[in-house]
């Protein structure tokens, strides 16, 4: 306890001393900072983009309030269309995960990433491989055995169609040799839901989607889709971490997949308003409110701006591209 105070502590002593030293930027939002999310409530990005809105207005780092807008209609479209109809607008931010490579490719949507304004990645978000507790698969390979022994009616559950976990699952498809029966919904929160009522078999959840039905004992991870096990020591449960869970490679599932979770704003902003959102953006993750429900979500770290993002995300789009190829949810041209 004397620890943990001591080091909260010290985590607070250190945003007030970012606080003050703070550079004046000379533009400032002139309204509420509208924080547009292609997807729905209760998404693994609803509940980051909640937590960053109350840190700004707890911290008071902004002189305006951060208004949270799910907009996650036609798998997320709704959300990217608005900030690429927005240019120039630097009073409106959108929180991104992966499916922005992804929708223009699968589903000819008239956007890309490019559209946007990179202002920074805040962390990488993992996979984890889950069934129900009371599911007869203890390990990834019972699971696996069971889908190659029965084609397609393993029920896999997964947010959205043709996204980051219907491309996951195509992939331990391809590395496993086994077939699914994909049910895609519309969001991490309701996959969890359909997994603890035994409507689906299996999920790829991320943590921050299942980490309290894992802790109230209605749902087993069976791997993490990681090179490495989590770094995050801290108990969930009664006797295990995140990093109890073993990584899907060291199963024999030769599989790896981590999600990127970015902030943007719309094209045509200046260079002092981008400026501005990184300052925001590298205070928020120095907040102790953010510390703590990175390390309780099993978030890695991976904060990036500036040149070092640019390069990052064309890395990250082009991998997704190949993904998307090799199980076939490219789009035809049109």
């Amino acid at each position: 306890m004397f620890n943990r105070l001591n080091a909260t502590r010290a985590s607070l002593s250190f945003v007030a001393a970012t606080m003050l030293c703070s550079t004046a930027f000379a533009w400032e939002p002139t309204k509420a900072v509208e924080m547009v999310l292609p997807s729905g409530s209760g998404s693994g990005t609803d509940q980051m983009a909640r937590l960053m809105s109350s840190i700004v207005v707890k911290h008071s780092l902004a002189n305006k309030p951060y208004i949270v807008t799910p907009k996650g209609g036609a798998g997320g479209a709704e959300g990217f269309i608005d900030l690429k109809t927005s240019p120039g607008n630097p009073n409106k931010i959108l929180i991104s995960a992966s499916h922005m490579y992804m929708l223009p490719l699968t589903a000819n949507v008239p956007f890309t990433w490019k559209d946007m304004t990179p202002v920074a990645n805040l962390v990488m978000d993992e996979f984890v491989l889950w069934v129900n507790a009371a599911s007869p698969y203890k390990t990834a390979a019972e699971l696996l055995a069971a889908a190659k022994a029965k084609p397609g009616e393993i029920r896999a559950g997964g947010a959205g169609s043709k996204r980051e976990d219907n491309l996951l699952f195509a992939a331990i498809e391809q590395a496993a040799g086994v077939k699914f029966n994909y049910i895609p919904y519309k969001g991490g929160g309701d996959v969890a839901t359909q997994l603890v009522g035994n409507h689906i078999d299996v999920s790829v959840n991320n943590p921050v989607e299942a980490v309290s039905q894992w802790r109230a004992g209605q749902l087993r991870p069976l791997c993490v889709f990681d090179d490495k096990p989590m770094a995050q020591t801290d108990k969930v449960t009664a006797t295990e971490s995140w990093s109890s869970i073993p990584t899907c490679k060291s199963v024999g599932l030769n599989v790896t997949y981590l999600m990127q979770r970015s902030v943007f704003l719309p094209s045509g902003v200046k260079p002092d308003q981008v400026a501005y959102y990184v300052d925001q953006m590298k205070k928020i993750v120095a907040t102790p409110e953010w510390k703590e429900f990175s390390n309780r979500n099993a978030f890695k770290d991976a904060l990036l701006t500036g040149p070092a993002l640019q390069k990052f995300l064309q890395t990250d789009a082009d991998m997704h591209y190949d993904l998307l190829k090799k199980a076939g949810f490219l789009a035809a041209p049109q």
